[in-house]
């Protein structure tokens, strides 16, 4: 029996990934990789290593949830090291659990190695704080997925009335319904926006504004997944802290550290 590695790789820079996360790579006999991971992680991995693509799309799936679960349980029980490669950390929206869950039904070992989430990462590279003791106690994590229903009024609510900052994940098909919920549960049409596209790359790109305007803004700039939506008074400190794109410019300073 082989055993199964779930790694997160991290938000794009491939910096940001952990020291374990490297060794788990470097050990891997099979390495089954998402599309947001970044490819020069994949240098790291053993010559004769197996690569599968395992990349989804919005909309469209490369390869089927259940597939990647008989890949991974397959090569385990020939005897295979398998690193499961995804973007962020594999627990949060990465479907990190369902894999585990297949693990653990056809009795295969397995770690969970975390990564670094996008919600926190791109807003720190973005300039903001997504909790800071002037404006933030609070914040959460949402995808951005739509979905009908009363849960989903309710979801909205709570969230608009009881959390301080908002990260929201695929988001941005939804970003005008998003808006509305927001707006028709208490949030004020001022309340600080930002959009921040590949955070962490050398293509992070972000756009600011208010939950009144940053719908016309994100069509005007013609912003595209992936993107991190960040909410709440927090994206105010980008004016004073942002630092990514001043560093980029100049050289990263830390760019193939390990």
């Amino acid at each position: 029996m082989g055993k199964v590695y779930i790694v997160g790789a991290g938000p794009g820079d491939p910096d940001l990934i952990s020291v374990k996360g490297v060794k788990c790579i470097q050990q891997a006999d099979v390495i089954l990789y998402d599309r947001l991971v970044n490819k020069e992680l994949l240098s790291y991995a053993k010559p004769e290593a197996d690569l599968i693509y395992c990349g989804k799309l919005p909309n469209y799936h490369t390869m089927k949830q259940e597939t990647i679960h008989a890949f991974l349980v397959k090569y385990a029980k020939k005897g295979k090291i398998v690193t499961r490669l995804k973007g962020g950390d594999p627990f949060v929206f990465g479907r990190g659990g369902e894999e585990a869950e297949a693990l653990v039904k056809h009795g295969i070992p397995f770690e969970v190695v975390p990564g670094i989430t996008a919600g926190i990462a791109a807003s720190a590279y973005a300039g903001i704080p997504v909790t800071h003791r002037d404006a933030s106690t609070s914040f959460a994590v949402v995808t951005g997925h739509r979905k009908e229903g009363a849960e989903e009024e309710v979801k909205w609510e709570n969230l608009a009335k009881g959390v301080d900052t908002l990260a929201v994940y695929m988001g941005v098909s939804n970003l005008s319904y998003i808006c509305e919920q927001l707006l028709k549960h208490g949030k004020s049409e001022h309340t600080p926006v930002a959009m921040i596209e590949w955070g962490t790359t050398a293509s992070q790109r972000t756009i600011t504004g208010t939950l009144g305007t940053i719908v016309s803004v994100a069509e005007n700039e013609q912003i595209q997944n992936p993107s991190m939506i960040v909410i709440g008074e927090v994206v105010r400190f980008r004016e004073k802290i942002h630092w990514f794109e001043q560093t980029f410019e100049q050289s990263y300073p830390l760019s193939g550290a390990l």
